[in-house]
């Protein structure tokens, strides 16, 4: 006897072929049969024609703090997510040595917008090694599956501890471990390795992420240690650096490089150069080097006080003052020169930054007196232009005027959804950039798969519901060489999403404070979902999680190797 049935889906397998009615079978994590099954099962679902997929891959999370004290890794689970990988942007917590692990969870609170204090009261360090933490994963148990970047950052600090955000040139003593930490986790089960050379990623106090300041040849000898030629992928937050920089240390070690950027996005004052990035890295993939592109399938919204300024940090004139208290921020914001400042940064952004000067993208959100309502829902630019005001005072003087609690919203890339859907249909993109777990005090993106069915699938029609799961599904799995995920076939892990396709997506962002110690996060909600099941275990019923003792999720530490833009059978 099996152990699940579902009975009478419309199963979509998530390998692009069509829809069609049928049964599926689980037994021992794995699907049994596909087709009209006579088995009863020891539980059955009736399905009544609700579509059947495999669970949504996400490439990009940073559940890496989390898991420690939640094993539902929520919100992803309930929003269709079965399968995670953490360590995006080298910014997890392993290999963690007492002495630097508050100097990497406070550089991790800035970086990832996490509560620090969440973060102190939370983790719970009974790992150090990358071996240790692999063997934390397997003991808690998640309700997904997880995979693990090493972090390139977190490497970096364990080596060199302050220095490693100070200090651009390793020492070849510390690079000599930094390049043995590699190698210890591929041998543990490491999918990749994670980096950042984004010009928005600082730490606590402003100073830079510690990869960010690398010099690309320190870069280049921890990727070759990962091991012989094609094995893990190397994900990194790119910044400037183009695809023709890339592609060299790609080719060479046969891995796939997954590049995440601002420069990359949609934006409408410079349309042509997202889309320059996409064929460049195309070119480079017909000539047999991985060289893909992250994209987001949602505009990158944040929310965000003048307390916690995060869209603004890649600008000079936030350095000093990113771990100020809101006490010192005032006396700050209120100061003519630093006004002055922050006006010029935001009259010459870089590129790759985040705000690019566009107050018409600057949004109050809610307005904490009465007297300011009549600010809600409206643009600073908007709002400059009524009162003749300069937009910046406007934003700052409403801060100034309600203790810094005025949220805002900015939408500042990846708006313009003709632009962006030429993005997603790529062949160098991969859809992905929810940052689940991070920036939980501005957002939750961890929706992005339902979103995906909801506007670009049912709304817009830009892809066919097999096409849209594929490119949520098996394309992210097999690129990343995840095995027997991403997929309903027979022999394939079972891990799978029941939904309405009529109803399907997301809620509004609300605010929750559930975080450890009392600390507020922001959430999404399922809409027609109706059951979520990791390796056959169902994990969310469509309005809670299921109570398991331990969770069903597996930690992946085997993964098909990559040779070019190919990907090849070979155990890691």
């Amino acid at each position: 006897m099996v152990d699940l049935v579902i009975r009478g889906a419309t199963v979509v397998d998530g390998l692009g072929n069509d829809p069609k009615r049928a049964d599926v079978a689980v037994k021992d994590g794995k699907i049994a049969a596909i087709g009209s099954i006579s088995d009863k099962g020891n539980e059955t679902v009736d399905a009544d024609g609700l579509v059947l997929s495999p669970g949504i891959v996400d490439v990009h999370t940073h559940y890496d703090a989390q898991v420690t004290w939640d094993s539902t890794l929520s919100p992803s689970p309930s929003l269709g997510v079965t399968t995670a990988v953490i360590g995006n942007c080298g910014f997890g917590i392993v290999p963690a040595p007492p002495a630097v692990r508050d100097l990497v969870i406070r550089n991790l609170s800035v970086v990832e917008g996490m509560d620090l204090d969440a973060l102190r009261a939370g983790i719970k360090w009974d790992f150090e090694s990358f071996a240790e933490y692999m063997g934390m994963l397997r003991r808690r148990g998640a309700y997904a599956n997880m995979a693990v970047l090493a972090g390139h950052s977190t490497i970096r600090t364990a080596v060199m501890g302050e220095d490693a955000s100070q200090r651009k040139d390793a020492t070849p003593e510390e690079l000599a471990r930094m390049k043995a930490m590699v190698a210890d986790a591929m041998a543990n089960g490491a999918i990749g390795l994670g980096a950042s050379y984004s010009l928005n990623h600082s730490g606590y106090g402003g100073v830079p992420m510690p990869s960010t300041i690398a010099p690309m040849s320190e870069l280049e000898a921890l990727v070759g240690a990962m091991g012989p030629r094609g094995k893990g992928v190397v994900e990194i937050a790119s910044g400037v650096k183009t695809p023709q920089e890339l592609e060299p240390m790609a080719a060479k070690y046969g891995r796939p490089f997954f590049q995440g950027t601002g420069v990359a996005m949609y934006n409408e004052q410079e349309p042509n150069r997202s889309i320059k990035m996409f064929e460049d890295s195309a070119a480079a993939i017909r000539r047999g080097v991985g060289l893909y592109i992250q994209i987001p399938c949602q505009p990158l919204s944040f929310d965000f006080t003048m307390a916690n300024a995060y869209p603004f940090y890649s600008h000079s004139a936030f350095d000093p003052i990113k771990a100020y208290s809101p006490e010192q921020l005032k006396v700050v914001l209120r100061d003519h020169s630093w006004r002055e400042k922050f006006r010029e940064n935001a009259r010459n952004p870089k590129p790759g930054m985040i705000f690019q000067g566009n107050w018409d993208r600057v949004m109050v959100a809610v307005a904490q007196k009465e007297r300011n309502a009549k600010y809600v829902n409206r643009y600073a630019a908007e709002i400059a232009k009524t009162e003749h005001r300069d937009p910046l005072d406007v934003m700052l003087d409403l801060a100034l005027d309600e203790d810094l609690e005025t949220a805002f919203l900015g939408r500042f890339l990846n708006v313009g959804d003709d632009g962006v859907a030429r993005l997603l249909k790529h062949e160098a993109g991969v859809v992905a950039l929810s940052d689940a777990g991070a920036h939980l005090i501005y957002m939750c993106d961890a929706g992005f798969g339902l979103h995906f069915l909801a506007h670009w699938v049912r709304e817009r029609g830009d892809f066919t519901i097999q096409e849209g799961i594929r490119r949520l599904t098996s394309h992210p799995a097999d690129l990343y060489g995840i095995q027997n995920r991403g997929r309903l076939a027979v022999g394939a892990q079972a891990d799978m999403l029941l939904f309405d396709p009529a109803t399907v997506g997301i809620s509004p962002a609300e605010r929750v404070a559930d975080l450890p110690g009392g600390g507020r996060r922001t959430i999404r909600r399922p809409t027609g979902v109706h059951g979520v099941f990791c390796n056959g275990v169902k994990t969310f019923d469509g309005k809670d999680y299921v109570k398991h003792a331990k969770g069903p999720g597996h930690v992946l530490d085997r993964f098909n190797a990559s040779q070019g833009g190919h990907t090849l059978l070979a155990a890691q």
